[in-house]
């Protein structure tokens, strides 16, 4: 870098002066036009390039899980759960029978779109409270986990494919009137379904993320009751369960593709 003169020489009376003034201070003879600009002693030398930071996620909040958006409403979830619901009143306005609202009457020959419409009936409000505080619970840890699509998907395809299998194994339940026929009603394959998803995904996390703290004993009680459910309740099928628990437990590994995150 080129250092900027001490001093320069008065053509008229031979004095050096400053090289920053514009007329000799001893003859008053011009110099120059101009005084030249005071150089910095940092000007001509490369500036540091700015280091681009990584964009960091914020830190959690207080009761905040990793990878849950605590702020989204589980909209998809309580549609589930409504529909269910808005079906109970339904019913319980006299107007309508299980038949109209999409329940499933076995022997059943040929409507097999009822195994889709009858896991949102219900005839017993107790098997329909247990059901739905599952598909609540579940159904929000997914959806605020992966989005609104996965827990409609799997609720649905896990609690159809149970009411399918139900119809095709033709088993009745131990409360079931074998000589007119039975109901298979509710959800509880599709709550099962949720659970087992869930329940993949947060061991998944454990081996590979660490624990996340989850209460297995509570999840452990939840899935022994919706098991156990067909003993109390003859329109809710063992096997409509155990299949939605495996549909659920087979799609979980795919809940990440369709994630919004």
């Amino acid at each position: 870098m080129s250092q900027p003169d001490l001093f320069v020489v008065c053509r008229n009376c031979g004095s050096e002066v400053s090289p920053y003034v514009t007329e000799c201070p001893y003859c008053g003879q011009r110099i120059r036009k101009r005084a030249p600009k005071i150089q910095r002693d940092d000007e001509g030398e490369p500036k540091p390039k700015k280091r681009r930071r990584r964009p960091r996620l914020s830190r959690l909040r207080a009761n905040e899980i990793e990878g849950i958006a605590p702020d989204t409403r589980p909209y998809a979830t309580a549609l589930l759960v409504g529909i269910s619901l808005l079906i109970t009143v339904a019913l319980s306005s006299g107007q309508v029978g299980l038949n109209e609202v999409g329940g499933a009457w076995l022997p059943l020959d040929d409507e097999p779109w009822r195994a889709i419409t009858t896991i949102f009936v219900y005839d017993n409000l107790g098997y329909q409270f247990v059901a739905l505080v599952a598909v609540a619970i579940f159904g929000t840890l997914l959806e605020r986990r992966f989005g609104p699509a996965v827990p409609v998907l799997i609720f649905c395809a896990a609690g159809a494919a149970g009411a399918a299998a139900a119809m095709a194994v033709d088993l009745a339940p131990p409360l079931a009137d074998l000589n007119v026929g039975y109901w298979i009603l509710g959800g509880n394959g599709g709550a099962l379904g949720l659970l087992a998803a869930w329940w993949v995904d947060d061991r998944r996390a454990a081996r590979h993320d660490g624990d996340r703290g989850s209460d297995l004993i509570g999840v452990a009680v939840i899935a022994v009751v919706l098991l156990a459910l067909p003993l109390a309740v003859a329109e809710a099928s063992v096997v409509a369960g155990v299949v939605g628990a495996l549909v659920g437990a087979l799609l979980a590994p795919g809940m990440p593709l369709l994630s919004r995150r």
